[in-house]
Order: structure tokens, then C-alpha cells, then sequence
């Protein structure tokens, strides 16, 4: 290739980068909340209790109009001995279908101080008006240390995650937001006598503008005789502020 050719193709290339670099965005946040719950369950087993208190926060790029996003995602935790946060990585792709807004990706949920607890997933969702449902598919060998912890030849790949979910404004900066969701777990730890089990939160968000918004959450899950008080329905409330 001629150098004329090649500065025409760098020329061509910046041309198609700097527009995309230029509407990047990177936005921050920072959550204080009542109560930890993932998926229906306390994040904080060793004082299980109505009001326990954990600080969140992350960070979120997004590379200009591709559809292309990475994050970060952080809260306290306590259910695993030696470790007191978890550590949330992912990214992903963001497109349109006619008037469906669908989302693929990868997450991975890491816990510095037990590593038994790291976990990756794979998602996709559909959003259609103010409805949305989304699959997350376990691809590491375990599903939040379930099986590992009781033999290592034990493994929770392929424990699957199915929630839908409801948001829609019904009034000036308020939104109602409810969802449901679904745990299969791998055979692993069903023979474990783990059962698979449904999870819930109804409630509603007010957006105070300048990126601050409170919201009030009711949410749990079945299957209380096995999992205990963690699963117990909780009124959470959660104050946000994005930057």
C-alpha cells in the first residue's frame, strides 16, 4: 500500500473513531440502601435482620452510539467467611429490533477476600415498552460457591437466572417498578437438596432531578424453610445519586 493509501486510511479511520470517542460517556453513582438483597436473598446472613444497612456504587462507560458499555458495580456484603465486598465487573452490547431494545453481555461477580464465591454469567434481555425480561446463564464452574462449598467435585455451571420486570412512570418523577424472577439450579446443587425457587419486589422510585432519586422497595422469595429468614420479604428503601 502507497503511503498516500495509507494516509487515506488513517485519515478514513480517525474520521470513524473520533465521532464515537467524542459522545463517550462515563457516569458515576453512589447508593445507600436499608438492605442488600440479590435475587430475593440478604446479602448479610450473619445478622439477618429488617434494617442492615450497605454502601454501593459503581461506574458505567459507554462507547459513544456503538452500543458498546463496560461497568463496574460494588456493595458490602457478608455471606462468605473472609470476605465483606462484592466486586461486579461487566460489559456488553446494546442494539435495536424495531421497537425492541435488546442488551447481551457478560458480568462477573468477584469476592476478593473468597474467591469461592466468584461467579460469570452471560445475559440477554428484551425491553418492549416498560416491560423487560432478561436470562442470565451461569459459565463458571460454580454458582456463587453453592456446590463447591460442600465437595470440590461438585458444580454449579449452567444454574440459570429468568426475571421479568415492570417500570412505568405514572406520574411526574415517579415510577413503579415491580419484577419476578426464577432460579433453576444445576443438578449439582439440586442433589444437594437445594430447591429451585421464585423471587419478587413491587414498589416505586421518585427522581428528585440532578441525578438523585429515592426509591422504596418490598422484596423476598420463597422457599423460606430451606433458605431460611434471608429469603423473609424486606421493605427496602434506597438512595441514590448518579453523576
Amino acid at each position: 500500500m502507497s503511503p498516500a493509501s495509507l494516509k487515506s486510511l488513517s485519515l478514513a479511520l480517525a474520521a470513524a473513531v473520533v465521532p464515537t470517542l467524542a459522545s463517550a460517556e462515563l457516569t458515576a453513582n453512589v447508593s445507600l440502601t436499608s438492605n442488600y438483597k440479590f435475587r430475593g436473598q440478604d446479602q448479610d446472613v450473619n445478622r439477618i435482620k429488617g434494617v442492615n444497612p450497605a454502601i454501593q456504587g459503581g461506574f458505567d462507560y459507554t462507547f459513544g452510539e456503538s452500543g458498546f458499555y463496560v461497568g463496574n458495580w460494588n456493595s458490602s456484603v457478608d455471606w462468605l467467611d473472609g470476605n465483606s465486598v462484592e466486586v461486579d465487573f461487566y460489559g456488553g452490547y446494546k442494539f435495536k429490533a424495531g421497537d425492541v431494545d435488546l442488551d447481551v453481555g457478560a458480568l462477573t461477580y468477584v469476592y476478593p477476600g473468597n474467591t469461592n464465591g466468584n461467579t460469570t454469567e452471560l445475559y440477554g434481555a428484551a425491553t418492549f415498552g416498560p416491560l423487560t425480561a432478561k436470562y442470565s446463564h451461569t459459565v463458571s464452574k460454580d454458582y456463587f460457591g453453592w456446590a463447591g462449598a460442600k465437595t470440590s467435585s461438585l458444580k454449579g455451571r449452567n444454574t440459570g437466572y429468568l426475571n421479568l420486570a415492570f417500570a412505568q412512570e405514572v406520574a411526574p418523577s415517579v415510577t413503579l417498578k415491580a419484577a419476578v424472577g426464577f432460579t433453576r439450579f444445576a443438578s449439582d446443587i439440586k442433589d444437594l437438596g437445594v430447591p429451585n425457587y421464585v423471587d419478587y419486589s413491587v414498589g416505586g422510585a421518585y427522581d428528585f432531578g440532578d441525578g438523585l432519586s429515592l426509591s422504596a422497595m418490598v422484596a423476598g422469595a420463597n422457599k423460606k424453610g430451606f433458605f431460611g429468614d434471608a429469603n423473609k420479604a424486606r421493605l427496602i428503601l434506597t438512595l441514590t445519586k448518579t453523576l
